[in-house]
């Protein structure tokens, strides 16, 4: 399986970002790390290696993503919206930097996206921005609406929305959607969805199911047995679902 580390300035971010490639050719996939985890953590925790066979074989390549949570959406010392700003540089990061890379490594059409908590988020709510871009997204175990508290974990925006943090909320952007030009992009892409029965996230989970049928939006959401919630049990829903 071949393995590639990618490291550059980033203009977008006015700061070094780094990756990690795995595979040689196939479907073009970004995946997104967990909540301000990094670049090689679904290596290290055996994910990658879940897909070994399919990348082996040139179905998949793989674009393990560094994030910038810690300076954005998980940054208690700035103000909601310096955060939202930030995670805008982000998304610029990605579409400036990241896929004109992969478009350059990898001439495939298919591009999808993917992650596992956070990154379920980042995913789905990158896909479902420019969903003219994508083929499919996978969402494990996700949050989709981070201004809105769950369990043990906190509304990250404090009560504070504006406009772009409405627009970057998925459970908050989907509902009022009527443009035909995103409703038409989004009907044709593949939505895979996977959450713990017992996961803090699946009352989110749930929202978002019902409010993309309403809008005629054929997706797939499974259930999974307990929380789910673990680097084992995303082993599993990669083979399953990517």
């Amino acid at each position: 399986m071949r393995r590639e580390y990618q490291q550059w300035w980033s203009p977008a971010l006015g700061r070094p970002m780094e990756l990690l490639v795995f595979g040689h050719a196939g479907a073009r996939v970004l995946f997104f790390p967990t909540r301000k985890a990094r670049f090689f953590d679904y290596e290290n925790w055996g994910v990658v290696e879940a897909l070994r066979p399919r990348l082996e074989r040139g179905d998949l390549q793989l674009y393990c993503l560094d994030s910038v949570d810690a300076e954005s959406l998980y940054c208690p010392a700035k103000h909601p919206a310096e955060r939202i700003r930030r995670h805008l540089q982000y998304e610029r990061y990605l579409l400036e930097e990241v896929l004109p890379l992969t478009h350059h490594r990898n001439p495939n059409s298919c591009l999808m996206a993917a992650g596992c908590s956070m990154g379920a988020f980042h995913a789905v709510n990158f896909a479902f921005r420019h969903p003219h871009l994508f083929a499919k997204v996978v969402g494990l175990s996700g949050r989709y609406d981070l201004t809105q508290a769950m369990g043990c974990f906190r509304d990250l925006f404090q009560g504070y929305v504006d406009h772009e943090v409405y627009l970057n909320t998925p459970n908050r952007f989907l509902p009022n959607l009527s443009d035909d030009f995103y409703l038409g992009h989004l009907r044709r892409l593949d939505i895979k969805l996977a959450i713990g029965e017992e996961d803090a996230f699946l009352a989110d989970n749930y929202f978002l199911d019902q409010q993309l049928w309403a809008k005629g939006i054929a997706h797939q959401l499974h259930i999974w047995a307990g929380e789910a919630h673990t680097p084992p049990a995303w082993q599993q829903m990669v083979q399953l679902y990517l």
